[in-house]
């Protein structure tokens, strides 16, 4: 029996996938549990529609993370920090600061825990990080400590 998923189901597949199972699985359990519905024609035709405006809307976050990796990559973020007579910095630079940097100098909001630091920083210089998109879209950026 074929089903159309709604919610991802461990071992059988993601929602919105069209799927063969056994009837009495689908009948018993995965339809009364509303994790599928029969795949009926007007069923199929509700399913090929919802793909489609799932590959829009996909296609119109990919061109906003492609301006965003545009931006981010055009010059460095400069960070501040306290730093010593010896150029080292008190304490280290973190993804909130970052993030808060981002934010006041490009104008985007990143998640903190979106932003990854590639090095330990510990004194004022050029130094990289990584943010995660999500969906193997990962950005590299430069940023600069500077003293404050």
């Amino acid at each position: 029996m074929q089903v159309i998923l709604i919610k991802d189901v461990d071992n059988l597949g993601a929602a919105h996938e069209l799927v063969e199972v056994r009837p009495g699985y689908a009948r018993n359990y995965l339809i009364p549990q509303k994790y599928a519905i029969e795949a009926s024609g007007s069923n199929m035709k509700v399913l090929e529609e919802r793909r489609k405006q799932l590959q829009k809307k996909e296609d119109k976050l990919m061109a906003e993370i492609a301006k965003v990796t545009q931006v981010l990559k055009a010059s460095p973020v400069k960070v501040g920090a306290k730093v010593g007579t010896s150029g080292k910095i008190f304490g280290s630079v973190t993804a909130i600061q970052l993030g808060r940097a981002i934010r006041e100098q490009k104008g985007y909001e990143i998640d903190r825990r979106r932003i990854s630091i590639v090095d330990d920083v510990k004194e004022a210089g050029t130094y990289k990080a990584q943010i995660d998109f999500g969906k193997d879209n990962v950005v590299e950026m430069e940023f600069e400590v500077v003293g404050e």
